[in-house]
């Protein structure tokens, strides 16, 4: 499959990226202008974009988009706005554009309510409105909410669904796997998933 991922470079989307290469799997990693792509495994095709500024044609030849990037904590409203919701929506309506078979989301545990309260409110809000989009998009989707993410490798299994305790832990290897296995057996097709390491 050629897949591209928005979001390669991060610490997730590189263990990602790794895992589908691994698979067999053509990957593009979109990335901005001047980005550090040193940390991209040997195999990665670039192609420019910023999440900020999409241009038609980002896109094109791909079987499966995968958006896993996000504005980053230290980034306040207006970013994770136009990264994390408009930037998302944009990569949606252009891979449904260029005929991408499947879109892969990368969204968060609490992105479910469309009335979120707390410190994360603002960035649950935008998440949610992407997710939502997404479901309205008519591309085949998955929708993967992990709890909160740590550095730690692989466990040895996964809970999904509606079993997740919210105050557990999710390693980033575990989603990458995850969301290797969304994007590539359609196992999670049309399903919005919170997540845990078991």
């Amino acid at each position: 499959m050629n897949i591209l991922i928005a979001g390669a470079t991060g610490k997730t989307g590189r263990i990602l990226t790794q895992d589908l290469l691994d698979r067999g799997h053509s990957l593009t990693a979109l990335v901005r202008e001047g980005s550090d792509t040193s940390c991209l495994p040997e195999g990665t095709k670039l192609r420019h974009g910023d999440l900020t500024d999409l241009q038609p044609g980002v896109c094109d030849g791909a079987d499966v988009v995968i958006f896993a990037a996000g504005s980053g904590g230290s980034t306040g409203p207006e970013m994770t706005e136009k990264v994390d919701r408009d930037g998302a929506m944009r990569l949606i309506d252009l891979a449904k554009d260029a005929g991408a078979g499947r879109f892969v989301m990368l969204s968060s545990i609490g992105a479910d309510q469309s009335d979120p309260t707390g410190d994360l409110a603002h960035y649950l809000k935008a998440k949610h409105a992407a997710d939502e989009h997404l479901k309205n998009s008519g591309l085949t989707y998955a929708i993967l909410r992990p709890v909160s993410l740590t550095d730690s490798g692989r466990s040895a299994d996964v809970v999904l669904g509606g079993q997740v305790d919210k105050s557990a832990k999710a390693s980033r290897a575990d989603v990458a796997a995850v969301l290797a296995e969304a994007a590539t057996t359609g196992g999670l097709d049309g399903q919005a998933l919170d997540m845990q390491s078991a």
